[in-house]
């Protein structure tokens, strides 16, 4: 007997549809991963392939997030108005282009092209992946989702840091990214097939102007939670961002005497330590829906302190630490996603690709300073050496400063918005103020 429409059999139907399209956007999500982070895991090879200098390679990283960054706001406004499907299998033929085009570049130029296609299509994809768990599934549900989101989607680093750089060390750096681009196009196929945009047929709707759409952009940024969830994630995701991304394999090779396989079985750690996190951040992010804030804060501590560690040690850290540090870097990207949900549960529905975009730019944006610093400092003092990379990261501690009173400031104006007092540690921190201010010493 055929079910009827509605009730408890439709129900059950949808249900099993959104794990089928949350299934599908996550397998594009996983390779955009992958290509984003393909660069940084071969950057050593990519250094000899081009001919260029510490500075020049983060350049070339630093183009492809900073078009990463800058897409987030106009990605989000795209899948608001024509939702996740065709915009995740356009990401996907952008991505897999900017690969095979890096696979055959001769030149600088080709190369910063292929970086540029495939920010772009990195930035549609993550637009995508953060508006289909929101659509698909209920609400109760959504942070741990979102997590397990991020955090299986990080599987795409593991596959540029062990199977494309044995490619890359086994077939030739051609043949490795030909082979990555196609993954892509195939991730494009399924999302066009599987991937729909909600549970309900869409309503059309006409265009909006220009003006409007960048009246609502300013308005989701007025809301202290939007701004709340910016800060939160420009603070605790950066550093393992930078490290990941692209200097963490040349600061464990080159300053801490480890092998390049060594080294992406460390970074393989990182991401297999951010699963195990990811899911106990979502549960406490869903049971302290009101101490979101004090995570963030406490994530930001926590990385501090390793660093410093490290930096201090005399010599090379011994391993033990080194993988302290990692272990301490797999609660940024969990950490991170706190921010996501702030900016969800402060911005109206049809706002949230534009909401969580605007918090992504915090993180990256920090990225961003962090990658072209560091290569920087480098071929100032004189390349991949120790004692220029313990230079380089104490950049960090600037960006965690920002971070920190960014966090504090916004919290205030969200707690008296909702008529909540103000936590102990940030009256104790405002006393603290009042105190060496010279006001406070007259």
């Amino acid at each position: 007997m055929r079910a009827t429409t509605g009730g408890p059999a439709r129900d059950s139907a949808i249900g099993r549809r959104a794990w089928l399209v949350w299934a599908a956007a996550l397998l594009a999500y996983v390779l955009a991963v992958m290509q984003r982070t393909s660069l940084g895991a071969t950057g050593i090879d990519a250094a000899e392939r081009f001919g260029i200098s510490p500075s020049a390679l983060s350049a070339f990283v630093f183009l492809q997030i900073g078009v990463y960054a800058l897409g987030q706001i106009p990605a989000g406004l795209l899948v608001d108005r024509f939702g996740p499907r065709w915009v995740l299998a356009v990401a996907g033929v952008l991505l897999g282009g900017g690969q095979v085009l890096l696979a055959t570049a001769g030149s600088l130029p080709s190369a910063a092209v292929a970086r540029v296609l495939v920010g772009s299509g990195d930035a549609l994809v993550f637009a995508s992946i953060m508006v289909v768990v929101p659509r698909w599934f209920p609400g109760h549900r959504v942070p741990l989702l979102t997590q397990l989101t991020t955090l299986v989607g990080q599987a795409g680093q593991v596959l540029s840091l062990i199977p494309l750089l044995l490619l890359v060390h086994s077939g030739g750096w051609t043949l490795a990214f030909t082979v990555a681009a196609a993954a892509s196009i195939v991730g494009a196929v399924v999302a066009g097939l599987l991937v729909r945009n909600g549970p309900h047929p869409a309503v059309p709707t006409d265009p909006v102007p220009v003006r409007e759409l960048l009246a609502q952009v300013r308005a989701i940024w007025r809301r202290p939670g939007t701004r709340l969830g910016f800060f939160g994630h420009l603070g605790t995701q950066f550093s393992m961002m930078t490290f990941s991304l692209l200097w963490g394999v040349p600061y464990l090779v080159s300053a801490q005497g480890w092998s390049a396989v060594d080294a992406g079985w460390l970074l393989t750690m990182l991401v297999v330590a951010s699963v195990c996190v990811g899911p106990l951040i979502g549960a406490l992010t869903a049971r302290l829906p009101g101490n979101r804030s004090t995570i963030l804060l406490g994530v930001i501590a926590l990385t501090a302190t390793a660093w410093t560690v490290v930096l201090l040690w005399p010599g090379r850290a011994p391993g033990w630490l080194l993988v302290v540090l990692v272990l301490v870097l797999a609660t940024n990207g969990p950490g991170s996603v706190v921010g996501f949900d702030l900016a969800r549960t402060h911005n109206p529905r049809s706002a949230l690709a534009v909401a969580q975009g605007m918090v992504n730019i915090g993180g990256y944006s920090a990225s961003l300073v962090l990658l072209a610093a560091v290569g920087a400092v480098l071929t100032a003092l004189g390349g991949f050496t120790p004692e220029a990379f313990r230079v380089a990261w104490l950049l960090q501690y600037p960006i965690w400063g920002l971070a920190v009173v960014g966090i504090l400031v916004n919290r205030r104006v969200v707690r008296r918005a909702q008529g909540r007092a103000p936590s102990r540690f940030a009256t104790a921190c405002r006393a603290v103020v009042r105190q060496v201010s010279p006001a406070g010493v007259r």
